[in-house]
């Protein structure tokens, strides 16, 4: 009996978001004022339970201002190798859907 090879593509992260200071100062602010709750934010603005709560538990400390100014900058070079390491990723998906349409009619054409 042959062992069927399972070829693994690596998914890449999504990329992380960017969110400006005053948009995360808005999205807590219905909280700290008792208008929502936090599950009702997350939802409306369609994030996670869990950053919505990063965000207001920084806020309560007074350090929401300061989230993400210690994130580096990516430089071109990193950019361009994690395009093109998600590209691979899809090209390889895309030649392994192939394959096995291929096999799935030279099956049926015989």
């Amino acid at each position: 009996m042959k062992k069927k090879s399972v070829e693994r593509t690596k998914i890449e992260k999504l990329p992380r978001q960017k969110f400006t200071q005053e948009f995360r100062r808005q999205a807590v602010k219905p909280i700290l004022e008792g208008k929502e709750r936090v599950t009702d934010v997350a939802k409306r603005l369609s994030l996670s339970i869990k950053t919505i709560g990063n965000w207001l538990s920084q806020a309560r400390n007074g350090k929401l201002d300061q989230m993400g100014a210690n994130r580096r900058e990516i430089s071109e070079q990193e950019a361009e190798l994690s395009r093109l390491r998600k590209e691979n990723a899809e090209l390889r998906m895309e030649r392994t859907i192939l394959k096995k349409a291929a096999a799935y009619f030279a099956k049926e054409s015989m």
